[in-house]
């Protein structure tokens, strides 16, 4: 199916709610599990291996800004005093 076609059948389907009256939330929750049928999960092993990534760089770029920190409160109240 081309795109002007999921283009068509789309305007099609939101018209014929609007028609009937019917809510589109029965559809929307539809598209909703659809969508969800797509993901492709992660195995345990790359989980593991990106949360680990994950954390080992939030702690480097917390030390990273706390020394940066540091350094420009330190020039700073060497500066006023």
């Amino acid at each position: 199916m081309s795109d002007s076609e999921k283009s068509t059948a789309a305007v099609e389907t939101k018209s014929a709610a609007v028609k009937t009256g019917s809510s589109t939330k029965p559809s929307f929750w539809k598209g909703i599990k659809a969508e969800f049928r797509k993901i492709i999960w992660p195995d345990k092993a790359t989980l593991t291996k990106q949360t680990a990534a994950v954390v080992i760089v939030s702690i480097i770029m917390g030390a990273i800004i706390a020394v940066i920190d540091r350094a420009v409160l330190y020039g700073i109240n060497a500066i006023l005093k």
